[in-house]
């Protein structure tokens, strides 16, 4: 990936399609891996995926993300040593959600409002929900397991579903994840 500079100051390019709303309906295929590819989530076994803990705290915490966006539905999902697969619909658009991005009348700093507006993810996009999935784990992976120094890579892949034909191939990559588990690592080693 190449680094741009933007004031004074080298920076990744976005990964994220330019003229795409990511909170537009549709289905997102996600991959979310640890910082440094470490396996904290357990191990596959005979070609399946064996969840320790922290591996048990992540896929409930998927689960979880349905209490908190009642606009999604969540598709194929799998949980691996060091990453996780999943696929998430959006199924309406932020003004269907009825969300309105004025300060609601609340006495605020417009300028450190309209910043932070640029820098955070929209409300209702894919960007917020995994936010908020990698928060929640990382908060209950850290109580619970406080010296195991647990990370998320800053950054996560997405790619957008293109059609039924796209959204079977995904689905079946992830249902066959642990099957192709040490064909795959020798690419993260």
């Amino acid at each position: 990936m190449e680094a741009e500079l933007y004031k004074n100051k080298y920076r990744i390019k976005t990964t994220r399609l330019a003229d795409w709303d990511y909170s537009w309906p549709g289905f997102y295929y996600v991959t979310i891996c640890t910082k440094n590819m470490v396996e904290y989530f357990g191990s596959v076994v005979n070609k399946k995926m064996v969840l320790n803990r922290m591996g048990c705290i992540v896929d409930g915490c998927w689960e979880e993300i349905l209490k908190h966006f009642d606009f999604i539905e969540l598709d194929e999902f799998v949980v691996m040593p060091n990453h996780v697969h999943g696929i998430i619909r959006i199924l309406c658009t932020n003004e269907d959600k009825g969300i309105n991005h004025v300060c609601r009348g609340v006495a605020c700093n417009a300028s450190t409002h309209e910043r932070m507006s640029l820098i955070s993810p929209k409300h209702g996009s894919l960007a917020s929900i995994i936010r908020s999935f990698k928060s929640a784990c990382t908060k209950e992976i850290r109580t619970k397991f406080p010296n195991k120094n647990f990370q998320w890579q800053s950054r996560y892949y997405d790619h957008i579903v293109k059609n039924q034909n796209d959204l079977d191939r995904v689905r079946n990559y992830i249902k066959l994840n642990p099957f192709n588990w040490q064909n795959e690592k020798c690419c993260y080693d």
